[in-house]
């Protein structure tokens, strides 16, 4: 590829245009005078849309313009943001600036960079009036991430018989098989980066973590206007509302757009904006991870499926070797927080060997346990919620002589406070959440 600059040194990240033709989304951007970077969203099979969602859509798909440009952004950081052709009302930018710091402070702390006055977007002084309703039908997209929650959610959704479709972003054969296993009717989002991010970093660009669950959230407003869906449903829990640190007076959260916080911006958004019928909320904020595999444990349809690894999650493969790497953080926390819910035996058959037998994986669950060690930057639970689980697996017999739960009795409970390792306080829900009235009685029907 020719005519890169490096974006390290540009002076302003342009934001050029989107526009959308034939099923396909087309987000332009640049650093300085440099080459276009074009993202392309496809939609499979979309309809022509109606003139009445018209504006509803336009105003939805700049809002996905200008959220995923955070991918490209941060390739270089530069102190100018410039939107072309647009002008941005106080309420937007103010989403943008929340998105881009707080969804990048988990890159900003691994390449030791501070964002903080450095990202505005720019703005005028106006309030938009605020949207109509659409006259959405009545039903529901549920985003499939191929782990344990957004199964959990489906499952409690057909108890109260909501009308629904499973939906996911990219070509994971593995999400496809969890979204097939359900049952339910799909629908696969394309999404296709700009081909000179890649060598942007492969020339030494910035890198890092991004808030990928807020783009999929934009992705998916676009896609609930186009296809006639009055509801979008993601299966967040409340621990993803908790930092995994805090560094030099800055919360850094790697879950951070998956956050009570950031559900509350992007629902006031999208009502006072984009639609008023148009609902965004996540199932499971209630609930602690604990509780999800609680339900989860409940069925077994998925175990032979499912995967949270974030090494092998891509691979559709038949031993458990292929979907868990064992390895990584995911692996380590989902096999705590499942084991006290589900039977020892249909676990190891789950993973494909015991993960709480193998010393070599000690400091892996250290830092679960938040001992020596800060919480992964990794969508685990809270550091009680893993001491609370190894807390119950060292009363049973089937565990309590396996090498990390034997190591954790002798070296690490001695050193906690007994009173805060009870694991029945932490399977209550919150009260802090966004459930519509119709379902908010599925929290205690299940577990």
């Amino acid at each position: 590829m020719t005519g890169l600059v490096d974006p390290r040194q540009a002076q302003a990240f342009r934001f050029l245009g989107c526009e959308y033709v034939a099923g396909t989304a087309r987000l332009r951007y640049s650093f300085d005078d440099g080459p276009e970077l074009v993202e392309q969203i496809g939609f499979p099979d979309a309809a022509q849309l109606p003139p009445e969602r018209q504006v509803a859509f336009d105003v939805a798909l700049n809002l996905l313009h200008l959220i995923a440009g955070v991918s490209y952004y941060k390739a270089g950081v530069p102190g100018a943001i410039v939107v072309e052709g647009k002008t941005l009302d106080a309420a937007i930018a103010e989403l943008l600036d929340e998105i881009y710091l707080h969804g990048l402070a988990e890159f900003a702390y691994q390449n030791k960079l501070d964002l903080r006055g450095r990202i505005r977007f720019p703005r005028n002084g106006q309030t938009p009036a605020s949207v109509p309703a659409l006259s959405l039908p009545r039903r529901t997209l549920v985003p499939i991430g191929g782990g344990k929650d957004s199964l959990v959610s489906v499952e409690m959704l057909k108890r109260a018989d909501e009308p629904m479709t499973a939906v996911w972003i990219g070509d994971s054969a593995l999400i496809a098989a969890c979204a097939q296993r359900t049952g339910l009717p799909m629908l696969n989002i394309k999404r296709r980066l700009a081909p000179e991010l890649f060598e942007y970093n492969r020339l030494g660009a910035w890198n890092g973590h991004i808030p990928v669950t807020a783009i999929n959230s934009a992705i998916l407003l676009c896609a609930a206007i186009l296809y006639g869906f009055d509801a979008i449903a993601f299966s967040n829990e409340r621990s993803a509302s908790e930092a995994t640190l805090e560094y030099d007076g800055q919360q850094v959260n790697h879950q951070w757009s998956k956050s009570i916080d950031f559900e509350t911006h992007l629902r006031e958004y999208t009502k006072s904006r984009i639609a008023a019928d148009l609902d965004y909320f996540s199932l499971l904020r209630p609930w602690s991870e604990l509780a999800v595999t609680r339900a989860f444990a409940e069925d077994s349809r998925y175990d032979d499926v499912f995967s949270s690894c974030n090494r092998n999650f891509r691979i559709r493969g038949e031993r458990p070797a292929d979907r868990w790497c064992g390895q990584c953080p995911k692996c380590h926390f989902v096999f705590l927080a499942l084991a006290p819910f589900v039977a020892k035996p249909r676990l190891l058959a789950i993973f494909g060997r015991n993960l709480l037998d193998n010393v070599a994986l000690a400091p892996g669950f250290d830092a679960l346990l938040e001992y020596r060690e800060h919480k992964p930057f990794e969508c685990v639970g809270e550091g009680r919620e893993s001491r609370a689980a190894m807390h119950f697996l060292a009363q049973r017999p089937e565990w309590r002589e396996d090498a990390l739960v034997a190591r954790y009795v002798e070296e690490i409970e001695p050193q906690l406070n007994q009173r805060e390792l009870a694991l029945a306080p932490l399977l209550t829900p919150a009260h802090e959440h966004f459930l519509p009235a119709r379902l908010q009685g599925l929290l205690h029907a299940s577990g």
